[in-house]
């Protein structure tokens, strides 16, 4: 049988899907767009069966329009990775509010809105309610599918950003665990797809000092600074430990992404530093990608 290379595309209405589909056929794969989760396995079948050298890679957006399919979908990529295929599961999500706002700037109803809900006569607060609660009500539905994926909070992400981390996910080798790690502001918030969160904020911060202020955590006068100081090593090692002490049980978990994200006050200078520090101890162990919430904005 002649495997294939599938991405499960799926996440929260609002979140990015398109922009993250369009990536993906950029990227060369095959999309279809919301598919009914019972039509996958004959779309599969189906590609299976091109010539070897027409065989494409296949992207497929599965969201809650879906819903009352979406307990079929379960068994489904069971069965597809028992086949031998290759399939990632992607999962987009985004804060409550930053929802609440994409969809009151584009005025487009959210798929659990009902007619009566969208018309409320109690003005902008009912309405908004009421999708609050459709959104709600969405998470619940899809958070089986979201324990299955790696996750993407996009609710500070440009469209340039999302595009850029769909492509990293899909472009790394597969493999049973990928680490990824992720550097963020704590003025900006959380990240909502991290697993593990590490404040590294005790660090002396570059910031003050003027020569230093305006780099990053990946510039060598930075890196230089950091390394000189006591506190960094013991706190890498640390995590380092942690992390090499826990991941084998995520892995036997069957987790096939695991996000630990570490955050500063800015998002410029130590998280950067210390993600790409733990990138570089990490990266002969396995998949291991890096990326930085607020630089890769700039």
């Amino acid at each position: 049988m002649n495997a294939l290379d599938i991405v499960l595309l799926t996440g929260i209405s609002g979140s990015g899907k398109s922009v993250a589909l369009n990536a993906l056929e950029d990227a060369g794969y095959f999309c279809v767009d919301n598919l009914p989760p019972e039509l996958l396995p004959g779309m599969i079948e189906l590609e299976r069966q091109r010539p070897p050298g027409l065989q494409r890679r296949v992207a497929v957006s599965v969201d809650v329009r879906s819903v009352h399919s979406l307990p079929q979908l379960m068994p489904v990529l069971d069965a597809l990775k028992q086949g031998g295929h290759k399939v990632r599961s992607v999962f987009l999500d985004a804060s409550t509010d930053a929802l609440v706002r994409r969809f009151s700037e584009t005025r487009r109803p959210h798929p659990l809105s009902t007619r009566q809900t969208a018309s409320v006569p109690d003005g902008e607060t009912s309405s908004e309610q009421a999708l609050v609660d459709a959104i709600n009500q969405e998470r619940e539905l899809l958070e089986p599918l979201r324990e299955l994926s790696t996750v993407i909070d996009t609710t500070l992400l440009r469209p340039a950003q999302l595009r850029m981390w769909v492509r990293n996910i899909v472009q790394a080798a597969p493999a049973r665990l990928t680490l990824v790690f992720e550097s963020f502001a704590y003025k900006h918030g959380v990240p909502m797809d991290a697993d593990f969160v590490f404040d590294v904020r005790m660090l002396p911060n570059p910031f003050y000092l003027k020569e230093l202020k305006p780099l990053t955590g990946r510039d060598q006068p930075v890196i230089d600074y950091l390394d000189a100081q006591p506190e960094s090593a013991e706190l890498l090692s640390q995590i380092e430990a942690f992390l090499l002490r826990w991941l084998p049980a995520l892995e036997g978990d069957q987790r096939s992404y695991v996000t630990v994200a570490l955050g500063c006050t800015g998002g410029q200078h130590r998280s950067v530093y210390c993600v790409e520090q733990l990138f570089k101890r990490f990266a002969p162990r396995g998949v291991v990608l890096a990326r930085h919430r607020e630089q890769d904005a700039r």
